[in-house]
């Protein structure tokens, strides 16, 4: 089980800011794939991966990271400078 966060745009298109996942996914992209095929609200936030960052338990990350042993995974757009 893994807590998954979504950030501005994400969680508007996905509808939660927060939900518990029970997944088998090895890494993240396998967690998003699984998410995508879940309906197409998650298939509409996750269509464009460039324009998508992701923390590992609260550390920038990757999609090819491994989840083990994760407890929280946090999908947001770029940052931008200011």
């Amino acid at each position: 089980m893994v807590e998954v966060v979504y950030f501005a745009w994400l969680r508007e298109r996905i509808g939660v800011p927060r939900e518990r996942v029970e997944t088998g996914a090895a890494t993240v992209a396998d967690l998003v794939a699984e998410l995508a095929a879940r309906e197409a609200r998650y298939a509409a936030a996750f269509a464009d991966l460039a324009a998508v960052r992701v923390a590992l338990d609260q550390e920038l990350s990757d999609f090819g990271a491994p989840l083990a042993g994760v407890r929280e995974v946090a999908f947001f757009p770029p940052m931008t400078g200011g």
